[in-house]
């Protein structure tokens, strides 16, 4: 698919489904705009950038293809369900290939642990790092099941649009101890450090913090255990690239370069949106799947905000930042596996440092991609194609970033050189870095938070931006911001829930009047 295509008028016609406007082409909102589709209505979603994707962007330099954003794919049953909605199977249009082992975490001491989806496989290497704890694992493997359960199976696809549906999961939070957090309950199972870090870091892949995420999120060993770890050939875009094929396959239109000023509101109720550039396309409903909090503080007046005020919006407490380095290299660094999670010599300190103190710590964890050990494609010739990500804090941490991240870079590039990629120095053909600025001012994310709210038990379920808007009538949310939250099964899932919400397009009494519009 040609993406600037998409934007391409090549007929007018009369169409009088109701019109749903999606704000966003993320996974989210890629997802909220074809179930919109099935269930009737006329779609169009409006995307920023010259691409769609989102976070789930692209960057092309020097013949290397980068993924800019999510790499790790999980529960692949959420992406066929949408090519299932479009009477297609997703195997005809992506390969997706699973991963063995599915990542391996290296600590300070050089001591790796690999984690695998086959029990055997993960049970030996339990046994190798920690004899002694292969039977809290198992334990521990069977409370990450019943979290599966109650989080993933039961909470996840469920409104929390009333304080009601909060109460009725109060059982399942109490039964799986939600009042620990994800270390704490590892904690309880297995006694090597090491270990316990394996088996709770997860939540910062949705930019929680584990010693304060709730125990809920353990439920990743599980999904993991069962649905394995993937890897999309081509890159994580393909997916996004597939989805933006169902949508005009569809016969809705994704445009691009397309930013939104406003959502347009009339007595309470959405009725459309307004571009920057000035033009207006009206709807029967929206369907936001920016940052929840942008949402709300730029894009609707505050005279229409009652809950997400913006003092409100202003005290919440946002996820980490991240600084990631793009790089291609000259040659191959056959050792290094497709996942790697580089442990620094803190871990609680570290994420003090980064939640809490909000301070660029001298010290840093990694997150090492390299696609090309699965996918030579997206790399030249004998080259390799990498990302590095860093955790580190978003803008209420007073950092120059500007003035800090090359050198920041340049201390990550040395430190990979001294350790795991000897030779790394002098074999960079291409490129690029992000800060946390580019999360706020290419990304539009409050505080340049990578992944807006931060998920602890405060700022879950109901005590989130709800996927129907509290204030305003027919305005829904999807994405990272609201219900579920955070990773592509979050965001998938989120707009799985619309179909509860959102009436189907035959029974939706119109407001408007016949349109004559331009489709694809």
């Amino acid at each position: 698919m040609n993406a600037p295509s998409m934007n391409r008028k090549i007929g007018i016609k009369t169409d009088t489904r109701p019109h749903a406007v999606v704000i966003g082409s993320g996974f989210g909102g890629l997802a909220a705009a074809i179930r919109l589709g099935a269930k009737g209505y006329r779609v169009t979603v409006v995307e920023k950038q010259m691409i769609p994707g989102g976070r789930a962007g692209v960057f092309k330099i020097n013949g290397f293809t980068f993924d800019a954003g999510p790499t790790i794919v999980t529960a692949p049953f959420l992406f066929e369900e949408l090519w299932t909605l479009c009477g297609k199977r997703m195997s005809d249009h992506i390969d997706l290939r699973a991963l063995t082992p599915c990542y391996q975490i290296r600590f300070a001491d050089g001591e790796t642990f690999n984690t695998y989806s086959d029990e055997k496989q993960m049970l030996a290497e339990v046994g190798r790092l920690s004899p002694g704890d292969v039977a809290g694992y198992k334990r521990f493997i069977t409370e990450s099941r019943k979290c599966y359960e109650a989080g993933f199976e039961r909470l996840t696809g469920r409104a929390f649009n009333r304080f009601s549906a909060m109460i009725r999961s109060l059982p399942d939070l109490i039964m799986r101890r939600a009042d620990r957090s994800t270390y704490q309950s590892a904690s309880k199972f297995v006694k090597n450090e090491k270990l316990r870090i394996a088996l709770s870091f997860h939540p910062l892949f949705l930019g929680g913090n584990p010693f304060r995420a709730n125990s809920i999120f353990t439920l990743i060993s599980y999904l993991e255990r069962r649905w394995g770890v993937h890897y999309a050939m081509g890159g994580t875009h393909s997916l996004v690239q597939g989805l933006a094929d169902l949508i005009v396959g569809q016969g809705n239109i994704i445009r691009l370069n397309s930013e939104v000023a406003a959502i347009d509101i009339e007595n309470g109720v959405a009725k459309g949106v307004t571009l920057k550039s000035g033009e207006t396309i009206d709807a029967d409903i929206v369907v936001s799947n920016a940052d929840s909090a942008w949402t709300y503080k730029h894009l609707i007046s505050s005279s229409h905000r009652k809950r997400w005020t913006d003092k409100r919006i202003d005290r919440g407490d946002y996820s980490m930042s991240l600084i990631v380095w793009y790089f291609g290299t000259n040659h191959r660094f056959e050792d290094i596996e497709h996942h790697t999670i580089m442990m620094g010599p803190r871990y609680k300190g570290l994420l003090t440092d980064i939640f809490d103190r909000k301070i660029l710590a001298e010290d840093f964890s990694l997150y090492l991609h390299r696609p090309t050990k699965t996918d030579t494609g997206i790399a030249p010739p004998g080259c390799d194609a990498f990302y590095v990500l860093s955790p580190v804090p978003n803008l209420d941490g007073n950092v120059d970033w500007p003035t800090v991240s090359e050198p920041y870079r340049k201390k990550i590039e040395q430190f990979l050189d001294a350790t795991i990629m000897p030779g790394l120095c002098d074999s960079i053909v291409a490129s690029k870095v992000i800060t946390p600025h580019y999360f706020h001012d290419e990304l539009l994310s409050v505080k340049g938070a990578a992944f807006g709210l931060e998920p602890k038990i405060s700022q879950i379920a109901y005590f989130k931006p709800h996927n129907t808007s509290e204030d305003i009538a027919n305005l829904y949310l999807v994405g990272a911001g609201t219900h579920p939250g955070a990773g592509m099964p979050g965001v998938i899932s989120s707009a799985k829930i619309l179909e509860e919400l959102v009436p189907d397009a035959k029974t939706l009494i119109r407001t408007s009047t016949r349109r004559t519009v331009n489709t694809l």
